[in-house]
């Protein structure tokens, strides 16, 4: 049997490991966003993201770092390899969460699966920035979702819809109400109730993928992401609310472009002209 210090010892070990676990990541991604910013230029802004943990050291020296420019015929293979999408989502309760930079949903009790490339990855959140991430051809948008999904063995992908101003965004219409009281909040999570993600409109069976990163902190590489190529309308109304949960000076939480180096992008394209 082990004496009372080692029990001791073991006890503290257990603890740190579970707290250490708790502040890292919840599907790889910083869940307390107030020790980085996206204001650039200042001291916890982007370009200095990779400095302020050694767990974040991707941030500055990786090589497959998102979000990129997409559009660019130089980098992207056009094909019918990749297949379509395949996506089987369904009801369940979701809670939500003012995480400092972003408003999170969070999808409790298995809201469904996509597969990609023989893996299954089940949806974990989903959550916004403003204005876009990725560009199309250098051009930004009003707003870019993320669904993020992992798989059994922790790997990642992530789901993107851009949106231009227009009319409302029927998912994000059915949210309004609990996004408003959160606003304000710090960090404290509230239940939603029971919704679809099949309500999240893609709309268009073509799709960009590459392999890249986190785009928050630690900025975790080898994530699988699927861009969807139609833009979706959003109304400036619902862009507002997003944009006030974001607590810093930049009123945006939208990390810059990443240099292209070692990723490879293609172009899903359905064999039917005709489809969209």
């Amino acid at each position: 049997m082990m004496n009372l210090r080692t029990q001791l010892l073991f006890c503290v070990f257990f603890l740190v490991i579970i707290a250490f676990s708790a502040r890292k990541i919840t599907c790889q991604e910083v869940e307390d966003e107030k020790e980085f910013s996206y204001v650039l230029g200042s001291e916890n802004g982007p370009e200095k993201w990779g400095e302020i943990h050694p767990e974040w050291a991707a941030c500055k020296s990786g090589e497959m770092q998102s979000p990129i420019d997409l559009l660019n015929e130089r980098r992207v293979a056009v094909g019918t390899h990749l297949g379509k999408l395949k996506r089987s989502y369904k009801p369940t309760n979701t809670t939500i969460l003012n995480r400092g930079h972003d408003v999170m949903l969070r999808w409790v009790g298995g809201a469904g699966t996509i597969q990609i490339n023989n893996t299954v990855y089940e949806l974990k959140q989903c959550h916004w920035h403003s204005p876009s991430e990725h560009t199309f051809n250098g051009k930004r948008f009003a707003l870019e979702l993320h669904m993020v999904h992992e798989s059994a063995d922790k790997k990642v992908a992530v789901v993107g819809v851009t949106y231009t101003i227009g009319r409302p965004d029927t998912f994000l219409s059915e949210l309004m109400e609990h996004i408003g009281p959160i606003v304000f909040t710090d960090n404290e999570e509230r239940d939603v109730g029971i919704l679809d993600p099949r309500h999240i409109k893609i709309g268009s069976r073509k799709y960009y993928r590459y392999v890249g990163s986190l785009t928050v902190p630690p900025c975790t590489e080898n994530v699988v992401w699927t861009m969807v190529q139609k833009v979706r309308t959003v109304s400036r109304e619902q862009v507002r609310l997003l944009r006030a949960a974001v607590k810093d000076e930049s009123k945006t939480n939208a990390r810059p472009v990443q240099p292209i180096k070692k990723h490879s992008v293609h172009l899903f394209r359905p064999m039917d002209a005709g489809s969209t």
